[in-house]
């Protein structure tokens, strides 16, 4: 795998594209960066291909190492080329901040909601892993977290509810950061409102049928700037194959441990959000008969 993950490297060098060291700070070896420059072209290379990207989910938290914090995607970033999912939820004062629940005590050494509690309040708590251990991390804010991806990875936003899409999207461009983050959305309402704010934005958002789309194509979303959401479950090959005659790629979840990726690639879906990316980047790597994590070919095509 790292032979093979070196190789990858040297291509996504070779065409200009970054090739991560920040991995050898805590001890692993160095991968190929999964930060393409063009998304739609990106996402309609994995179509094309039959190729699959994998999704970091929360970040890719483990033990020592918690959920939407910074030194979490280094190290997810050390052991995998992936994209991370972060959650993004909004204080008192207005900031927005990497949460995923509504309160602070699951994740945190505090207690009480987000929503009463000012960035700076939040940033001074210490997070916690699922073991319930106290770290030395605190929660980024969102543009710490943009400004630091810039290069490195992909964002996917999940954007909880009480957040407006108007102040995410604000962030994100004064960040400049709108080609290299993907909004989550779970409705073709909520997909067509984000796209009347920024209509070259990149969106998952839930599809249970193809005919959803001419929902979205009269709302005047460009079926380019989607990738379909379907859930925790297999997806049945004639959506998918649906959503691909429309140019519409596929992303499902595959959470918990132990789980068998390939079947993602069986599927055929495009992107497969996870709990161990690592886990599931060397299985993908094992069966695709490609020379190295197929993907990264996509992204060096940029």
């Amino acid at each position: 795998m790292r032979r093979a993950l070196i190789a990858s490297a040297l291509l996504l060098a070779a065409c200009d594209a970054q090739v991560g060291d920040y991995g050898a700070s805590i001890g692993a070896a160095p991968t190929a960066t999964l930060a393409p420059s063009d998304l739609p072209r990106f996402f309609d290379c994995l179509r094309e291909s039959s190729q699959v990207a994998i999704s970091a989910h929360r970040g890719g938290p483990a033990p020592g190492y918690a959920e939407n914090a910074i030194e979490t995607f280094r190290r997810t970033l050390g052991h995998a080329p992936t994209f991370l999912e972060v959650d993004v939820s909004v204080t008192r004062d207005g900031e927005l901040v990497l949460m995923h629940d509504d309160a602070v005590g699951r994740t945190t050494e505090g207690e009480g909601a987000l929503a009463e509690m000012t960035l700076a309040e939040v940033q001074a708590l210490r997070l916690q892993d699922a073991n319930g251990t106290t770290l030395d991390q605190h929660p980024p804010s969102l543009r710490e977290a943009l400004d630091w991806a810039n290069g490195r990875a992909i964002l996917e936003l999940d954007i909880k509810r009480s957040v407006a899409f108007e102040a995410v999207v604000r962030e994100v461009e004064e960040a400049g950061a709108m080609g290299r983050v993907v909004f989550i959305t779970y409705s073709v309402n909520a997909a067509a409102r984000l796209a009347e704010l920024a209509p070259e934005a990149m969106i998952y958002t839930t599809i249970s049928n193809a005919r959803e789309l001419d929902v979205l194509e009269r709302r005047g979303v460009s079926l380019e700037h989607i990738v379909a959401w379907v859930g925790t479950d297999t997806p049945a090959a004639s959506l998918v194959a649906a959503l691909a005659a429309r140019g519409v790629e596929t992303r499902f979840g595959m959470f918990g441990a132990g789980r068998d990726y390939t079947n993602g690639a069986r599927a055929g879906v495009q992107v497969v959000a996870v709990d161990d990316a690592a886990e599931a980047v060397r299985d993908l790597d094992a069966a695709d008969g490609e020379e190295g994590y197929a993907a990264l070919q996509c992204a060096a095509a940029n």
